[in-house]
């Protein structure tokens, strides 16, 4: 039986991936989008099951040691993980997910299932990612800051991905990844 494959985005803050995985959802209705769990509180029109799968710190550690997560990371005082069984239960029913992951993850997810195809979405430099985060001004100078830092971080490992996608305008970039898609799907 066929199985389905997974596409895993990754990108620092403000990159355009979550806007990017979007158009990819609303181009192929046939690709299921991974659930992650996590231990941060449900935001106000966010739903158990749609959004997330809202666990708590002790249950989310109960998983981890039964390896029942593909990834985990812990961020900014939470937790976040990719269930296997979510996974496992859609590709077995050759279903295709998208994911969107941190970069680590992205390599774990790779490792165990090693026909994934990893898309990493990069910004046109550090200082257009300084202006585009400080736009949204979300953040405390803080959290600004460890964005910053994170995303150096993120972007040395943009070469070990599939597919990298520099984010200089947006419609472009969408159109490139939906591109990637359309040719792996294709392929499989």
């Amino acid at each position: 039986m066929k199985k389905g494959r997974l596409f895993v985005f990754s990108a620092p803050s403000g990159s355009g991936k979550t806007t990017i995985v979007k158009a990819v959802m609303a181009e192929y209705k046939e690709l299921v989008f991974s659930i992650s769990a996590t231990t941060r509180a449900s935001r106000l029109n966010e739903k158990d099951g749609i959004d997330y799968f809202f666990l708590d710190e002790i249950r989310f550690k109960e998983l981890i040691e039964k390896n029942e997560f593909i990834e985990w990371e812990r961020f900014y005082d939470y937790y976040y993980g990719t269930l296997r069984s979510f996974i496992e239960s859609n590709i077995n029913n050759a279903k295709s997910l998208v994911l969107e992951v941190d970069v680590k993850g992205a390599l774990r997810i790779k490792k165990e299932y090693p026909d994934s195809v990893l898309i990493f979405i990069a910004p046109p430099g550090i200082e257009e990612l300084k202006k585009r985060l400080s736009l949204r001004n979300t953040e405390s100078k803080e959290d600004f800051h460890k964005r910053i830092e994170r995303a150096e971080l993120e972007l040395s490992f943009k070469d070990k991905f599939d597919y990298v996608i520099l984010n200089y305008d947006l419609d472009s970039a969408k159109q490139n990844v939906l591109e990637i898609i359309k040719k792996e799907i294709n392929r499989e």
